[in-house]
């Protein structure tokens, strides 16, 4: 299994990365990192981050929590906009990328009370929309294969991801 670690997880917000990431990792017996949780336990919640010192300190921190992740042998989860930065894209290459997808749909019941700074207001699924278009090709690009979260269980995503990883090690 090292020759695929790390193994990372990316897509949009709501997508299923930490949760989905969370089981293969348990399957797979490797550690398991969420970057914004380390984020949040190094710097503080993210949406304060957010309203004290703007996206671009975020950022920052996140570049940083991705590319300390990215040294071990584990299933990590970036967010969603982890990929924006140049860096983090080329540190991706000739890793397992594994992009989470989700319908619009689907988004809609994962986002109430869901606390994401970027997702506060009424038009939340609209501006989920907006954000994932815009970085559905950046994740396209990056991904080594894709796999849709919107409508089966997510113990068997998990488990068809873990099939397909061991088929590829």
């Amino acid at each position: 299994m090292k020759s695929l670690l790390p193994l990372v997880f990316i897509g949009p917000m709501a997508a299923g990365k930490s949760k989905i990431g969370r089981l293969v990792a348990r399957r797979l017996s490797v550690p398991f990192i969420d970057t914004d949780k380390v984020i949040a336990a190094k710097h503080g919640p993210i949406p304060a981050i957010f309203a004290a010192q703007g996206e671009p300190a975020f950022r920052a921190y996140e570049r940083d929590a991705v590319a300390e992740a990215m040294r071990g042998d584990a299933v990590v989860s970036l967010g969603g906009g982890a990929v924006l930065h140049p860096d983090t894209r080329l540190e991706l290459a000739g890793h397992t990328v594994v992009l989470l997808t989700v319908t619009r749909d689907a988004v809609a019941k994962r986002l109430a009370g869901s606390g994401r700074p970027l997702l506060d207001g009424d038009d939340a699924v609209e501006r989920w929309a907006a954000i994932a278009d815009t970085r559905m090709p950046i994740y396209e690009a990056l991904a080594t294969e894709t796999f849709d979260t919107s409508a089966r269980p997510i113990t068997q995503i998990a488990d068809d991801i873990v099939t397909w990883a061991r088929e590829r090690s």
